[in-house]
Protein backbone atom coordinates (compact mmCIF):
# COMPACT_ATOMS: atom_id res chain seq x y z
CA UNK A 1 0.00 0.00 0.00
CA UNK A 2 1.37 3.46 -0.91
CA UNK A 3 1.82 6.13 1.27
CA UNK A 4 -1.33 8.13 1.52
CA UNK A 5 -4.00 5.68 0.46
CA UNK A 6 -6.98 4.82 2.20
CA UNK A 7 -5.42 2.08 4.52
CA UNK A 8 -3.60 5.16 5.96
CA UNK A 9 -6.61 7.39 6.98
CA UNK A 10 -6.85 5.30 10.51
CA UNK A 11 -3.07 6.00 11.73
CA UNK A 12 -3.64 9.94 10.08
CA UNK A 13 -6.74 10.42 11.48
CA UNK A 14 -5.13 9.18 15.09
CA UNK A 15 -2.07 11.41 14.46
CA UNK A 16 -3.91 14.22 14.15
CA UNK A 17 -6.05 13.78 17.28
CA UNK A 18 -3.67 13.47 19.16
CA UNK A 19 -1.76 16.54 18.31
CA UNK A 20 -4.89 18.69 19.03
CA UNK A 21 -5.00 16.93 22.25
CA UNK A 22 -1.03 17.72 23.14
CA UNK A 23 -2.11 21.58 21.59
CA UNK A 24 -4.70 21.79 23.69
CA UNK A 25 -3.42 20.53 26.96
CA UNK A 26 -0.51 22.96 26.02
CA UNK A 27 -3.21 25.51 25.76
CA UNK A 28 -4.80 24.52 29.01
CA UNK A 29 -1.34 25.33 30.81
CA UNK A 30 -0.79 28.30 29.13
CA UNK A 31 -4.59 29.58 30.58
CA UNK A 32 -3.92 29.01 33.85
CA UNK A 33 -0.94 30.49 33.97
CA UNK A 34 -0.99 33.55 31.73
CA UNK A 35 -4.65 33.97 31.68
CA UNK A 36 -6.60 33.65 28.24
CA UNK A 37 -5.32 37.42 26.97
CA UNK A 38 -2.18 36.17 27.36
CA UNK A 39 -2.62 32.89 25.97
CA UNK A 40 -1.13 33.31 22.65
CA UNK A 41 -0.49 31.08 19.92
CA UNK A 42 3.05 31.83 20.17
CA UNK A 43 3.05 31.09 23.76
CA UNK A 44 0.81 27.81 23.38
CA UNK A 45 3.82 26.94 20.76
CA UNK A 46 6.59 27.15 23.11
CA UNK A 47 4.66 24.85 25.83
CA UNK A 48 3.56 22.28 22.98
CA UNK A 49 7.30 22.44 21.71
CA UNK A 50 6.23 23.19 18.03
CA UNK A 51 5.71 25.44 15.70
CA UNK A 52 2.92 28.02 15.91
CA UNK A 53 1.77 26.98 12.15
CA UNK A 54 1.32 24.13 13.26
CA UNK A 55 -1.46 25.30 15.81
CA UNK A 56 -2.78 27.02 12.93
CA UNK A 57 -2.80 23.72 10.74
CA UNK A 58 -5.02 22.18 13.26
CA UNK A 59 -6.68 25.13 14.84
CA UNK A 60 -8.55 27.78 12.29
CA UNK A 61 -8.42 30.37 15.13
CA UNK A 62 -8.37 30.75 18.99
CA UNK A 63 -11.99 30.25 19.40
CA UNK A 64 -11.73 27.13 17.26
CA UNK A 65 -9.01 26.10 19.58
CA UNK A 66 -10.55 27.18 22.83
CA UNK A 67 -13.66 25.24 22.34
CA UNK A 68 -11.45 22.11 21.85
CA UNK A 69 -10.15 22.48 25.09
CA UNK A 70 -13.10 22.74 26.87
CA UNK A 71 -14.20 19.72 24.84
CA UNK A 72 -11.39 18.26 26.20
CA UNK A 73 -11.36 19.32 29.95
CA UNK A 74 -14.63 17.79 29.92
CA UNK A 75 -14.23 14.47 28.52
CA UNK A 76 -11.23 14.07 31.25
CA UNK A 77 -13.35 14.51 33.58
CA UNK A 78 -15.83 12.46 32.71
CA UNK A 79 -13.56 9.89 32.44
CA UNK A 80 -12.04 10.11 36.03
CA UNK A 81 -15.56 10.59 37.14
CA UNK A 82 -18.27 8.52 35.48
CA UNK A 83 -16.66 4.35 36.00
CA UNK A 84 -15.91 5.50 40.14
CA UNK A 85 -19.56 6.25 40.09
CA UNK A 86 -20.92 3.70 38.30
CA UNK A 87 -18.73 1.24 40.46
CA UNK A 88 -21.35 1.94 43.32
CA UNK A 89 -24.36 0.12 43.89
CA UNK A 90 -26.30 1.81 46.65
CA UNK A 91 -27.33 5.41 46.47
CA UNK A 92 -25.35 6.36 49.23
CA UNK A 93 -22.77 5.09 47.90
CA UNK A 94 -23.25 6.14 44.27
CA UNK A 95 -23.74 10.35 45.84
CA UNK A 96 -20.77 9.88 48.01
CA UNK A 97 -18.66 8.68 45.13
CA UNK A 98 -19.90 11.81 42.56
CA UNK A 99 -19.18 14.26 44.54
CA UNK A 100 -15.66 12.86 45.95
CA UNK A 101 -15.03 11.96 41.89
CA UNK A 102 -15.73 15.66 41.34
CA UNK A 103 -13.95 17.72 43.73
CA UNK A 104 -10.98 15.07 43.71
CA UNK A 105 -10.35 15.63 39.93
CA UNK A 106 -10.85 19.09 40.63
CA UNK A 107 -8.04 19.24 42.82
CA UNK A 108 -5.53 16.84 40.74
CA UNK A 109 -6.58 18.84 37.53
CA UNK A 110 -6.11 22.27 39.08
CA UNK A 111 -4.76 23.37 35.74
CA UNK A 112 -7.98 22.33 34.01
CA UNK A 113 -9.82 24.52 37.10
CA UNK A 114 -8.06 28.04 36.40
CA UNK A 115 -8.41 27.42 32.49
CA UNK A 116 -11.65 26.65 32.53
CA UNK A 117 -12.81 29.75 35.06
CA UNK A 118 -10.31 32.05 32.97
CA UNK A 119 -12.52 31.37 29.76
CA UNK A 120 -15.53 31.42 31.52
CA UNK A 121 -14.62 35.07 32.50
CA UNK A 122 -12.79 36.35 29.70
CA UNK A 123 -14.75 35.25 26.84
CA UNK A 124 -18.23 36.38 25.37
CA UNK A 125 -18.66 33.15 24.51
CA UNK A 126 -17.87 31.25 27.74
CA UNK A 127 -20.93 30.23 28.54
CA UNK A 128 -21.38 28.41 25.28
CA UNK A 129 -18.20 26.91 25.16
CA UNK A 130 -19.31 25.19 28.47
CA UNK A 131 -22.74 24.14 26.90
CA UNK A 132 -21.19 22.11 23.93
CA UNK A 133 -20.25 19.59 26.14
CA UNK A 134 -21.55 16.69 28.06
CA UNK A 135 -21.18 19.30 31.34
CA UNK A 136 -24.30 20.41 30.12
CA UNK A 137 -26.02 16.57 30.79
CA UNK A 138 -24.82 17.05 34.08
CA UNK A 139 -27.25 17.90 36.33
CA UNK A 140 -29.95 15.13 34.31
CA UNK A 141 -27.67 12.32 34.51
CA UNK A 142 -27.74 13.05 38.84
CA UNK A 143 -31.00 13.70 38.40
CA UNK A 144 -31.73 10.13 37.21
CA UNK A 145 -29.68 8.45 39.28
CA UNK A 146 -31.18 10.23 42.27
CA UNK A 147 -34.44 9.26 41.17
CA UNK A 148 -33.80 5.59 40.49
CA UNK A 149 -32.25 4.91 43.90
CA UNK A 150 -35.30 7.06 45.41
CA UNK A 151 -37.69 4.57 44.11
CA UNK A 152 -35.91 1.66 45.40
CA UNK A 153 -36.09 3.04 48.61
CA UNK A 154 -32.34 3.76 49.18
CA UNK A 155 -33.14 8.16 49.21
CA UNK A 156 -36.00 9.31 51.41
CA UNK A 157 -39.35 9.95 48.93
CA UNK A 158 -40.08 13.10 49.94
CA UNK A 159 -37.41 15.28 47.96
CA UNK A 160 -37.42 16.54 44.01
CA UNK A 161 -34.17 14.67 41.92
CA UNK A 162 -34.16 17.31 39.85
CA UNK A 163 -33.68 19.75 42.34
CA UNK A 164 -31.58 18.00 44.80
CA UNK A 165 -29.55 17.95 41.62
CA UNK A 166 -29.29 21.22 40.92
CA UNK A 167 -28.27 21.50 45.10
CA UNK A 168 -25.66 19.36 44.62
CA UNK A 169 -24.24 20.40 41.29
CA UNK A 170 -23.94 23.78 42.74
CA UNK A 171 -22.27 22.96 45.52
CA UNK A 172 -19.72 20.89 43.58
CA UNK A 173 -19.24 23.49 41.30
CA UNK A 174 -18.71 26.30 43.73
CA UNK A 175 -15.34 24.94 44.28
CA UNK A 176 -14.11 26.02 41.12
CA UNK A 177 -13.67 29.40 41.31
CA UNK A 178 -12.35 29.20 45.17
CA UNK A 179 -9.96 26.83 44.21
CA UNK A 180 -8.46 28.45 41.20
CA UNK A 181 -8.17 31.69 43.44
CA UNK A 182 -7.16 30.15 46.58
CA UNK A 183 -4.41 27.90 46.50
CA UNK A 184 -4.95 26.86 50.80
CA UNK A 185 -8.34 25.96 49.84
CA UNK A 186 -8.82 22.49 51.56
CA UNK A 187 -11.06 20.63 49.14
CA UNK A 188 -10.68 17.46 50.68
CA UNK A 189 -12.17 18.79 53.64
CA UNK A 190 -14.98 20.84 51.55
CA UNK A 191 -15.57 17.64 50.16
CA UNK A 192 -16.04 15.53 53.13
CA UNK A 193 -18.45 18.12 54.11
CA UNK A 194 -20.42 18.27 51.36
CA UNK A 195 -20.84 14.43 51.27
CA UNK A 196 -22.21 15.11 54.62
CA UNK A 197 -24.38 17.35 53.62
CA UNK A 198 -26.29 15.93 51.49
CA UNK A 199 -26.27 12.30 53.06
CA UNK A 200 -28.26 13.70 55.49
CA UNK A 201 -30.18 15.45 52.72
CA UNK A 202 -31.37 12.39 50.96
CA UNK A 203 -30.97 9.55 54.05
CA UNK A 204 -34.49 7.77 54.17
CA UNK A 205 -36.15 8.55 57.74
CA UNK A 206 -35.77 5.62 59.60
CA UNK A 207 -31.80 5.41 58.90
CA UNK A 208 -29.86 5.93 61.80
Amino acid sequence: MQPGSAADEPARTFIETARRAQIAAAAIDAIAELGYAGASFARISERAGISRGLISYHFADKEDLIRQVVHQAAEEAIAYIRPRVLAESTGPGMLRAYIESNLAFMRDHRSNVIAMTEIARSTEGGRSYQEDTAVLNAVGALEHGLSGFQTAGQFRPDFDPHAMAIAIRAAVEAASPRLASDPDFNIDSYSRQIVTIFDLATRPHDTP
